[in-house]
């Protein structure tokens, strides 16, 4: 499945604590995603994996679906918080979509287990440890 997607800068404000933001690594109209596989959904998006077509990396978007532009600003504020945190995966990106306007998140490819087939496996001690680690 192909799919190009034509992106924008959003601006969430002037704060500077994370990365993407000191990095100036917003992506620029010109680059293009190629949809890999759609690995998720939710209430408030949906996840494709996708790779950059002009340097192969690998990423994952959230696609956000149609919700109040302050519930937006509050997640991306609580995601600059936790940047650089451990077990915190990068937000590299926030984008919108040309003709739609949908906002996006980017964010780094991370090869993962998926959540529901791991939790069949997990004991209790997994469980407190794998809380634990998220938390600390």
């Amino acid at each position: 499945m192909k799919r190009k997607v034509g992106v924008k800068r959003l601006d969430f404000g002037n704060d500077n604590r994370c990365s993407f933001k000191k990095e100036g690594i917003w992506r620029r109209e010109n680059d293009d995603y190629e949809v890999v596989k759609k690995v998720g959904r939710g209430k408030y998006s949906e996840v494709f994996k996708e790779i950059h077509t002009t340097n192969n990396e690998k990423c994952i978007i959230k696609i956000l679906k149609p919700v109040k532009k302050k519930k937006i600003k509050h997640d991306i504020k609580i995601l600059q918080n936790l940047c650089g945190g451990p077990n915190i995966v990068k937000l590299l990106n926030i984008v919108r979509d040309q003709q739609s306007k949908t906002p996006s998140l980017i964010f780094e490819y991370v090869n993962n287990t998926d959540f529901k087939v791991l939790y069949l496996t997990l004991s209790d001690f997994d469980v407190r440890y794998y809380i634990y680690e998220i938390l600390k």
